[in-house]
């Protein structure tokens, strides 16, 4: 797919799940229960999950950035991908109120979906702001932490969201992402399914080059800190997976290879003082 299609089924799709207010499991298919159930299959607590706006968690994640950042008070926190605000809701807890949160989204929808929430219940130290991370809106060295939950997969550049994300960090300042990667190539059926790129599949990248990607954009002390299978139920919803599972010897694959070389991994990196 081309990379004005992408964003453009993207931010459809995306906008779609907004406007009705579902839940899924990073997949955009509602196949892996409720946003509470999610959170804590990913690594939520209970406490965190309870501490947010009700409808700010819409279960779209594959992982725990937060789980991996010790933010202090007084940072500007910055989301890439921030859907309707649940990670920056629980960052803007640890911030306090002299720290300041950014989530960026380029679904309009949601963008307006998280203001709601930040309104509704006064948080005033959050804002969203609509754009592209590939392109952010945000000032040069102007950033201490860069998050991202199961969005950079989304990306058709995801080189150039590294270095955007660089751009934004201060010297000496963190990310920690959560995405999804592959360890093989996957089957060309699968790579050009659009229900399998905004299910976070198709458009992940092997994770050598995922890795390689935050290298070539200046970031060090890169470290895998969570790897897992991402799960089969979600892969299963995705009509070019079906298709494997119906004719898998003309394809030449099986789900059950499909499923075992896609990965959850969280990672963080630094940008050198």
């Amino acid at each position: 797919m081309e990379k004005e299609d992408i964003k453009k089924v993207v931010r459809r799709e995306y906008g779609s799940i907004a406007r009705q207010a579902g839940s899924s499991c990073g997949c955009g298919s509602g196949c892996c229960g409720g946003g509470a159930e999610v959170g804590r299959s990913i690594g939520y607590s209970d406490q965190e999950l309870a501490s947010v706006p009700a409808g700010a968690n819409l279960g779209l994640g594959c992982g725990n950035p937060l789980a991996l950042a010790s933010i202090r008070e007084g940072e500007t926190v910055l989301d890439l991908g921030s859907g309707a605000g649940f990670d920056c809701f629980l960052a803007a807890q640890r911030t306090g109120r002299t720290g300041r949160v950014i989530g960026v989204d380029m679904t309009p929808e949601m963008v307006e979906r998280a203001r709601e929430n930040a309104a509704r219940h006064g948080i005033e130290n959050v804002e969203f702001i609509p754009g592209e991370i590939d392109a952010l809106p945000v000032e040069d060295a102007s950033v201490d932490l860069v998050i991202s939950n199961c969005v950079i997969n989304l990306a058709h550049d995801k080189e150039q969201v590294f270095r955007e994300a660089f751009r934004v960090l201060k010297p000496g300042g963190r990310l920690m992402v959560s995405d999804i990667v592959v360890t093989a190539g996957l089957p060309a059926a699968l790579r050009d399914s659009v229900a399998g790129y905004v299910g976070c599949v198709s458009g992940a990248v092997e994770k050598d080059k995922y890795l390689e990607g935050m290298r070539k954009a200046g970031f060090a002390d890169i470290t895998v800190h969570d790897e897992r299978v991402f799960p089969i139920d979600c892969m299963a919803e995705d009509p070019a997976i079906r298709a494997i599972l119906a004719d898998p010897g003309r394809l030449g694959w099986k789900l059950e290879e499909v499923a075992e070389s896609v990965r959850s991994i969280s990672v963080s990196a630094i940008r050198p003082a």
